[in-house]
């Protein structure tokens, strides 16, 4: 009974083909096989063919049967005929795509081969070209995202491009964007452009506007974006400063409850709730940091180290760094300056954590000629130290080394204090 029904189910789409069909490619793109209807065979060991789309895929695209009837079933591909997808393989092959860029394509974006190429394709690539982008910025941006080839040219590009060029300055810049941002835009247009539009009469720099673009679009796609930019100012920041935009990404994108969570951490550890206002002033990207890595380096500095925490106010980016790779090893030799008297008293301890690398070692460890050895002895230890456990798949500290302000996520592994084993944060047995 359920092949009968299979049976007339196909008949109705009336897409059953019962020949097989070899595809012909001009000469510089050739598949190395003929295409044949593969067939289904029933229980009963009948034979029934399948829907000529089908087979299409799967002899020419690789695409495994319960792939192809997907994008069967999803009514992605509808052909009877190879006349219309060679058609749409000889458009991307004249116009500078290889036979593995074509495949990738089709693996992401099968109903190109139902589209009509000069009608719905020629147009997208003319309208790019003209804007600044060549055909060798077109095809891998394509061949990685080719969902904007599915937007409307009139209602969708053209409007897009004209609301983000403002921000993004150049034409070729922004058809970049468009293409690798193409799924990320399925918000209504008019949300974006009031949204947009909203930041710009709240006095918010273009900069601003346009790393927002860049780096969290779905800022522009909030329904209540007007309480965040209040909020924002509210808390003394300018609109038309680059950290007005930072703060917003956080007070945005993180909730009441979170804040207040964050807040009543560094109250633990000593800070009231003006100096979380007055460092996030500062340094808004202050609270991006994990509740757990605020932990952390207030747990090494002050129950490790033995340093005073409200040092930390004056050096907010340290819960951006990485512990095991950067606070550690430099927190050690710092240590050791300190216990030497080599260092004055009244010095900023959290400057030496912002140096480069080489800025650290040559005011840190070169400059005292008598110690230098030790110092930098000391240092490779603790580097070679996090290095090790990282290697060996040891809980580890993972934090980018500075905060980047346009993003909410700082990547962080397990507690080393609660997670590792038989060393403390120095590399002291316990």
């Amino acid at each position: 009974m359920s092949n009968k029904l299979f049976f007339s189910q196909n008949l109705v789409l009336g897409v059953i083909t019962t020949k097989s069909t070899t595809l012909k490619f001009n000469n510089h793109f050739s598949f190395p096989f003929s295409l044949k209807c593969s067939s289904i065979t029933t229980s009963q060991s009948e034979s029934i063919t399948q829907p000529f789309a089908v087979s299409y895929l799967i002899n020419n695209f690789d695409f495994s049967t319960e792939s192809a009837l997907k994008a069967f079933n999803l009514r992605q591909v509808r052909f009877n005929t190879p006349d219309n997808p060679d058609s749409v393989i000889n458009f991307f092959q004249n116009h500078g795509f290889s036979h593995s860029d074509i495949r990738i394509i089709i693996k992401k974006a099968p109903w190109l081969l139902s589209s009509q190429p000069h009608k719905r394709l020629l147009p997208k690539f003319q309208f790019f070209i003209s804007n600044g982008a060549s055909l060798s910025d077109i095809v891998p941006l394509l061949t990685a995202n080719p969902h904007i080839l599915q937007s409307s040219l009139d209602k969708r590009i053209i409007p897009l491009f004209q609301l983000l060029n403002r921000f993004l300055k150049t034409n070729k810049d922004t058809i970049v964007y468009l293409i690798l941002n193409s799924r990320s835009f399925i918000t209504p247009l008019h949300l974006l452009e009031a949204n947009i539009n909203l930041m710009v009469d709240f006095g918010v720099c273009d900069s601003a506007i346009a790393r927002l673009l860049r780096t969290r679009k779905s800022i522009y796609c909030s329904n209540d974006l007007i309480k965040s930019l209040e909020d924002v100012k509210g808390l003394g920041f300018d609109p038309s400063t680059a950290a007005f935009g930072t703060a917003l990404v956080t007070k945005h994108c993180m909730s009441n409850i979170l804040w207040d969570k964050k807040v009543d951490v560094f109250k633990k550890w000593g800070w009231s709730d003006e100096d979380v206002i007055r460092v996030f002033r500062c340094q808004p990207s202050l609270m991006l940091a994990s509740i757990d890595k605020i932990n952390l380096v207030m747990s090494f500095w002050v129950n490790q180290m033995g340093w005073d925490p409200l040092e930390l106010t004056k050096s907010p980016l340290m819960f951006g760094y990485s512990l095991p790779k950067r606070i550690i090893p430099r927190a050690s030799v710092l240590q050791f300056i300190l216990m030497k008297g080599l260092r004055k008293k009244n010095a900023s301890l959290g400057r030496p954590f912002s140096y480069s690398e080489n800025m650290f070692l040559n005011k840190c460890v070169f400059s005292f000629k008598e110690e230098s050895d030790y110092l930098l002895k000391l240092y490779d230890e603790k580097m070679k130290l996090a290095n090790t456990t990282e290697n060996n798949g040891m809980p580890s500290t993972k934090c980018s080394l500075y905060f980047n302000p346009w993003t909410i996520v700082i990547e962080e592994g397990e507690d080393m204090e609660s997670g590792s084993k038989g060393k403390n944060f120095l590399g002291k047995t316990r």
